[in-house]
C-alpha cells in the first residue's frame, strides 16, 4: 500500500503591511499631539558676545545693586512703577524698554519688572548686556 505523503506548507508572515501600519500610527500621533508652551513674556535677549549696539536713551530702566530704579534719570519707587512705565509706553514709538540690572539683583526685583513691563504695554523688552571682549 502506497501513501501519499502531504507536503509541508511553510507559514510565511508578511511584514510589511505591519510596517506601513506602524508607520501610519507614528504619523498620526505627531500630528495630533500638542506641545505646551510655558506662558510669559517674548524676550529679545542680546548675546553677551555678539551684542547689538540699540541706542535708546528714553526708555532705560537700571536697576543698581541696592534695587533702586533708575528711569529717566529719576529714581521710581517699585509701587510707582507700573503708572511711569505706562505713561512712557504710550508716549514711545517702538514700546522698546531696555532693562540694565546689576547682576546682583535679586531674580523675583527683575521679574517684577518684566512683568510690569509687559501690563504697561511695553511691545520689546531687551536685557542690557556688557561685552566680555570675546
Amino acid at each position: 500500500m502506497q501513501f501519499s505523503e502531504k507536503l509541508k506548507r511553510r507559514v510565511i508572515i508578511s511584514v510589511t503591511s505591519l510596517i506601513d501600519v506602524m508607520f501610519l500610527l507614528l504619523i498620526f500621533f505627531m500630528v495630533t499631539s500638542t506641545f505646551i508652551e510655558q506662558p510669559g513674556m517674548k524676550l529679545d535677549l542680546p548675546s553677551a558676545q555678539n551684542a547689538e549696539t540699540t541706542v535708546t536713551q528714553k526708555m532705560v530702566l537700571f536697576i543698581n545693586s541696592d534695587n533702586d530704579m533708575i528711569f529717566g534719570g529719576r529714581i521710581v519707587p517699585a509701587d510707582s512703577l507700573d503708572s511711569v512705565m505706562r505713561k512712557a509706553a504710550s508716549d514711545s514709538k517702538d514700546g522698546t524698554l531696555v532693562l540694565n540690572a546689576d547682576k546682583t539683583v535679586q531674580h523675583g526685583t527683575v521679574i517684577r519688572v518684566m512683568d510690569a513691563a509687559k501690563r504697561s504695554g511695553m511691545k520689546r523688552l531687551v536685557v542690557g548686556t556688557k561685552d566680555d571682549g570675546k
